[in-house]
């Protein structure tokens, strides 16, 4: 059996809260406003993500359990296999690398749309071609790649370097997103009427509020980031659930606070109808002139910044936990031999988002609307495996831990969760329903599951023969006990003696 590597605890409770908050929030707040707005109405756009906040926690209380349990890089990769075994660890494990993937090239091309609408001088040279009715050019491609290469340099220096530098970006961006707030309502020309009609004309109220709340598993995707780390937590694996809970209320408060700048300075409907490159820049340009767009694009870069350095540290922990399993080349489980970090991983990512900037971004957001399908399937895993852990019996301790388990309300919740998770999955997947994915994001999903397929399959034999207490000790470390009982998934052949215990 090979040696595990590890990584160091070196994440404080205050980075960890920045590295899920920041990577929830990121550009979407400062970005997205109007684009919501034609979806839902300024009040669907509140409601649909108050509503996806709840869900959210809903869905947090499996997490929290089970990052207290099993505090391992991987996150829903190792709940999966301890639940239910190595093949649907795999299943999860891959989907939601596309989804972390995604959303590292969606920031790097954000800095980009900035670039557009600030410095169109600087970014539109060198034509390249058009995609989708976009417009590629040398110059965005070039500023997105110099941003991926500078933060993939910054994890791989460290996890207290990337850390620290998300706690100062995100208090940055809250600071710049509270005094942009406040400097839209108090502007002569602003108006509360302006977000009349407060839902979308010819929809309705609940289909509108449905359209966002749709959204919710990519927009509060940042808070499942908290698990991916817990491994490098310098403090009790208790505090997980407060951290998700504080995260995916800031993240609530901040865009809510977003939409309500944008739609007082404006009538949502003529921002709509304007078709602005960015639209929240150009209401907030009308109102303060340079300043308001230099203050707007300050806030917009720390939030492109928490969103490139919190999803390369969540990427590249899974990628060196399926590499510690040996579900991929063992040198992504392999460490830095200086600063103790992922380094494969971290490099891989990079490699990998660095062509996203040549689709252009229309094309790449059919990518993130796909990838949401897979940030769902992750939920249903967390909470089902959650679920499955938890008893009826208000008798049920995990005596092994030292963990008490309300379970009544505890296993009550985790089901809710599991009933979240795949309403999040219909409200995607089923002809018809308010956020149905397009045509695009489905072609590139069958992709991605034709690649996960043949990847799969090339490793399978390797895959199957590792035994269950090495893949054990690979996955989940110190955190299984040597005594097992018989499972319930064919391909593992002992369970944790927790469950014995449960049952």
């Amino acid at each position: 059996m090979e040696q595990r590597e590890q990584l160091g605890k070196t994440l404080k409770p205050h980075w960890v809260w920045a590295i899920a908050f920041g990577s929830a929030v990121g550009w979407g707040a400062f970005v997205l406003p109007v684009d919501w707005m034609s979806m839902a109405g300024p009040l669907g756009v509140i409601i649909g993500f108050c509503i996806g906040a709840v869900l959210m926690i809903i869905i947090g209380v499996s997490y929290g359990f089970l990052v207290k349990k099993l505090p391992v890089s991987g996150g829903e990769f190792a709940y999966a296999y301890y639940g239910l075994g190595r093949y649907h660890a795999f299943f999860c494990g891959w989907f939601l690398t596309l989804g972390y993937m995604s959303i590292v090239a969606l920031n790097a091309s954000a800095i980009a749309l900035l670039g557009k609408f600030v410095l169109p001088s600087v970014i539109e040279q060198g034509f390249m071609y058009n995609i989708a009715g976009w417009e590629v050019y040398a110059g965005e491609v070039v500023i997105a790649i110099i941003s991926l290469i500078i933060f993939a340099l910054i994890n791989i220096r460290g996890s207290d370097l990337s850390g620290f530098s998300q706690f100062v970006f995100c208090v940055a961006l809250l600071a710049g997103l509270i005094l942009l707030t406040i400097g839209m309502i108090l502007h002569p020309s602003s108006s509360f009427t302006n977000l009349q009609p407060v839902f979308k004309p010819g929809v309705g109220a609940i289909s509108s509020i449905i359209a966002i709340v749709a959204i919710a598993p990519w927009a509060y995707i940042g808070f499942s980031n908290i698990p991916q780390v817990a491994e490098e937590f310098d403090f009790s694996p208790k505090k997980s659930f407060k951290l998700i809970v504080i995260a995916l209320l800031c993240a609530c408060f901040a865009y809510c606070i977003a939409v309500l700048a944008t739609g007082v300075g404006q009538s949502w409907t003529n921002a709509v109808n304007a078709g602005s490159v960015w639209g929240t820049g150009t209401i907030v340009q009308n109102a303060y002139g340079v300043w308001g767009v230099i203050l707007l694009s300050f806030a917009l870069l720390m939030g492109i910044f928490t969103g490139l350095n919190g999803f390369y540290a969540s990427t590249s922990r899974l990628l060196f936990a399926m590499g510690r399993a040996k579900v991929l080349p063992k040198a992504f489980g392999k460490l830095h031999p200086k600063y103790k970090t992922p380094h494969i991983g971290i490099l891989f990512t990079l490699a990998v988002t660095m062509f996203a900037p040549f689709f252009g971004r229309e094309a790449l957001l059919w990518v993130v609307d796909m990838s949401s399908l897979g940030v769902t399937i992750a939920y249903f895993y967390a909470c089902f495996v959650a679920y499955r852990l938890f008893k009826w019996s208000d008798a049920s301790v995990e005596h092994a831990r030292g963990v008490s388990i309300v379970a009544p309300g505890r296993k009550f919740l985790s089901l809710l969760g599991v009933i979240t998770s795949i309403a999040f999955f219909l409200l995607l997947a089923v002809p018809g329903s308010p956020g149905f994915l397009g045509t695009p994001s489905w072609i590139a999903l069958l992709v991605w599951v034709g690649l996960g397929a043949i990847f799969f399959l090339s490793r399978f034999k390797k895959y199957r023969a590792i035994p269950k207490d090495e893949l054990d000790h690979y996955v989940l470390g110190d955190f299984v006990d040597k005594k097992t009982v018989p499972a319930l998934d064919p391909a593992v052949a002992t369970v944790n003696a927790d469950i014995e215990e449960l049952k």
